[in-house]
């Protein structure tokens, strides 16, 4: 009998938006930028594909290819996912 699995996605496991703020800027912060845009990619999931695509102007398969983290999507096109989704980058002095 083999093994049934389904899709692990961390933000069903988080309930407040001080968690998932945190969680994304620990992403951002790793080495290889694809953790960030993958991240992004679970999130938009989690809001839906179809309401992320109508905020940002993009269809389903753009949306679906820019944070599948298997593409490097234009700064435009994060940028768009990322004020969809009431997510804003700030800097500080590391």
């Amino acid at each position: 009998m083999a093994l049934q699995t389904s899709d692990f996605n961390p933000f069903d496991y988080m309930e407040t938006q001080q968690e998932i703020n945190t969680f994304l800027e620990e992403c951002l912060a790793d080495d290889d930028p694809n953790t960030f845009i993958e991240a992004l990619g679970l999130l938009v999931k989690k809001h839906g594909v179809s309401d992320i695509a109508k905020a940002t102007g993009l269809n389903r398969e753009s949306l679906y290819k820019a944070v599948n983290g298997k593409t490097k999507p234009r700064w435009e096109t994060i940028f768009k996912v990322m004020r969809a989704l009431n997510f804003r980058l700030t800097t500080q002095v590391a």
